[in-house]
């Protein structure tokens, strides 16, 4: 039997590859399994192996923390077993999968911190766009002046690049004011 289990990191839905589950009982039906997924369960692999707890669930997908990552996977994507809701990963592969689509996602983003891109603040109002990127730093222009942030500082957002500042708190750093 075949379980694709579908991953949700950083706002990205992948497929994980899918795993042969040898000498497994067949999964149950996505349905009948969605019910046994709820938070604070355990989820187990094919073999019986922990894989992790659930630690969220919003109807579609659940978020599974294995104690090292949490990753989302939809409710379809979960078989069930005697012991509780089972996947056709183990925790090594989840982990191995979730990191990799966390490096996927990080390097998609670090290509949109270019000159010349729209940066969006917290409240998603433009802030200003990228002047120049270094491996520490991003120079801002603003209408205010240009303002010199973290790379880390930055992240995706519904609009696209994004800071976690209002345009108000933002000014107020630039001009060494404390932060409302």
């Amino acid at each position: 039997m075949f379980n694709k289990v579908y991953l949700l990191i950083a706002g990205a839905m992948v497929a994980a590859p899918a795993l042969a589950q040898t000498n497994a009982p067949a999964a149950a039906p996505a349905a009948s399994a969605s019910t046994a997924v709820k938070a604070g369960a355990t989820v187990y692999d094919a073999q019986g192996g922990v894989v992790g707890t659930i630690a969220s669930t919003d109807g579609t997908n659940a978020v599974v923390d294995t104690g090292s990552v949490k990753a989302a996977i939809a409710l379809s994507s979960f078989g069930s077993s005697p012991k509780g809701p089972t996947l056709g990963m183990t925790k090594a592969e989840l982990e191995a999968a979730a990191g990799q689509q966390a490096q996927t996602s990080s390097e998609d983003f670090k290509a949109k911190l270019v000159p010349g891109a729209t940066v969006y603040g917290s409240a998603g109002t433009e802030l200003g766009t990228i002047k120049a990127v270094d491996s520490q730093f991003v120079t801002l222009t603003t209408p205010k002046g240009d303002a010199r942030l973290p790379i880390t500082g930055f992240g995706p957002g519904t609009k696209g690049v994004t800071i976690g500042l209002t345009a108000e708190q933002l000014a107020a750093a630039m001009s060494g004011a404390p932060k409302p």
